[in-house]
């Protein structure tokens, strides 16, 4: 027999909690020349039939008996589990937020083979291979079950990850795997997804070697959560959120609203955050932090394989106990031609440093623009109330929803609302033609805003109980999905937020009553 599936280091279950083992090495025959008792190490299953019980032979398959105690197949289309998880999921998660309850699920550049049968199950598999979290690896999805994986791999190497469907009976299912595994290389993973909801037929396929088991019908987020739990990385868990800035057009404001945004975050909600500056050549967050701008970005952009956590820490300038910032160069010396790969390398280790990494795009177009826009966790779209901004939100947002199919829309931010004598297109209008909602309108501000640029302060040191100021925390609050504490500030006052009354709800609660 060829090697099977990835094993799993499993512990022995204690007897007291081991109740019903008739799936298990109890009801297995020893090989030939093994001792009686000897637990084999990897066995095919064997069913024992009641005294006086006939054999049950699946139809065209080698004989095997009737386990003693079978549980009853459920019907294809019954799965409580996933009905129970996608209810949690409607209650807790406000239909926007879709595919933010899985948590952050990262998959290498691997090629993953789907043999599917039911029409539901091609379509979720299409439609997690589309995932952006599932953008570096290689989705094959093909018709048929566990049949077809193993005529196939019996002329071609297994991938690294297989996922297969079959919808028959326990002991049919455990066949078939059984087929499958003496066609798999060593160090393959595997997926099976089944119609029964049975914790023995699952103990028995882990102790085979498979993986997961899911039960179907299957929703693509179920799918792209199984295949991401089995490549983390035991040895960083820790994976922040990050939210991406983005300007509609050119002086829109985008690195304003996400510099103040993350020290709302930081400074009122008390998150531990990071700003990142991928303006390289014209970055300003050194300047409204008034910091002396290092070549941190810089430095990480051209070595991104020797990022560690002390390295990091060395590039960051820490402006607060809670903030830090990878500031810009903001230097035209260098045409800084970075490969899409290394921004993409960098985002990924400054994400293990934070809860929160805010990224401060610049307002260009090119490959890396692309890619992390739609690997962001969170995107916000920063426009003013003009025709120029309504056509490129337009253009990004239906280019990320495209990208992103199991992922929120992304956030409009309306910014610089009710500039003296310029005419402005309403904010219900604006919203109307782009499809989304405005999460935010920001009042025009001159003198706050320019005070604060030139003191380089935030908004909520210069005023935080103005209409602005109250703004930003409200955004804070939105992307970080975090509610405001009680007691914020260093001197610990207690924090007002913006429409709320003495006594009664925050901000963020009335947010989501509106809507």
């Amino acid at each position: 027999m060829s090697s099977a599936f990835a094993q799993r280091p499993t512990d022995g279950f204690e007897d007291e909690f081991d109740l019903d083992m008739s799936y298990g090495q109890d009801a297995v025959a020893p090989f030939p020349g093994q001792e009686a008792g000897a637990a084999p190490m990897r066995p095919p299953l064997q069913f024992t039939a009641p005294v006086g019980a006939a054999p049950v032979q699946p139809p065209a398959q080698p004989t095997m008996a009737a386990p003693a105690t079978a549980a009853p197949a459920l019907p294809a289309a019954f799965n409580p589990v996933g009905e129970l998880a996608a209810v949690a999921t409607a209650a807790f998660n406000p239909p926007a937020h879709v595919g933010a309850g899985i948590g952050e699920v990262s998959v290498p550049r691997i090629a993953i083979h789907v043999f599917a049968e039911r029409q539901d199950t091609l379509a979720a598999a299409e439609r997690a291979g589309q995932d952006r979290r599932l953008s570096r690896a290689t989705t094959q999805i093909r018709v048929g079950g566990v049949a077809a994986a193993v005529e196939t791999y019996q002329h071609e190497p297994t991938p690294p990850l297989i996922v297969v469907e079959c919808l028959k009976d326990p002991e049919t299912l455990l066949w078939e795997v059984d087929q499958l595994a003496e066609v798999c290389d060593a160090g393959t993973k595997v997926v099976v997804i089944g119609a029964t909801n049975d914790i023995l037929l699952f103990r028995e396929l882990m102790r085979r070697g498979v993986s997961e088991y899911l039960v179907a019908p299957l929703q693509p987020l179920q799918l792209i959560s199984a295949i991401g739990g089995l490549f983390n990385d035991p040895d960083q868990p820790f994976v922040g959120r990050s939210i991406a800035f983005v300007g509609a057009r050119g002086g829109a404001g985008a690195s304003v609203v996400a510099h103040n945004t993350a020290y709302a975050m930081s400074e009122r909600i008390g998150a531990n955050t990071v700003i990142v500056d991928y303006d390289l050549p014209f970055g300003t967050a050194g300047l409204d932090f008034n910091q002396d701008p290092l070549n941190g970005v810089a430095d990480a952009l051209s070595q991104p394989d020797r990022l560690d956590p002390v390295l990091l820490d060395r590039m960051m300038v820490r402006c607060t106990d809670k903030l830090s910032l990878f500031a810009a160069p903001a230097t035209l010396d260098t045409d800084w031609d970075v490969s899409p790969e290394a921004f993409e390398e960098v985002t990924t280790r400054i994400r293990s440093t934070a809860p929160f990494v805010v990224l401060d795009l610049p307002h260009l177009w090119s490959g890396w623009m692309r890619r992390t826009l739609i690997a962001a966790d969170e995107v916000v779209i920063v426009a003013t109330p003009d025709l120029a901004s309504l056509r490129n939100a337009k253009n990004m947002i239906d280019l990320i929803r495209q990208g992103r199919p199991n992922d929120a829309p992304p956030r409009l931010v309306l910014n610089q609302v009710g500039v003296p004598g310029r005419p402005e297109i309403p904010a219900k209008d604006f919203g109307a033609a782009l499809g989304v909602h405005p999460s935010l309108t920001i009042p025009f501000d001159a003198k706050l805003f320019g005070a604060a640029a030139n003191n380089g302060q935030m908004i909520l040191d210069m005023g935080g109980k103005s209409k602005t100021g109250e703004a930003f925390q409200t955004l804070a609050q939105i992307v970080s999905r975090r509610e405001m504490p009680a007691v914020a500030g260093p001197k610990g006052k207690a924090a007002k937020t913006s429409g709320s009354k003495e006594g009664g709800s925050s901000l963020f609660g009335s947010l989501f009553k509106k809507r």
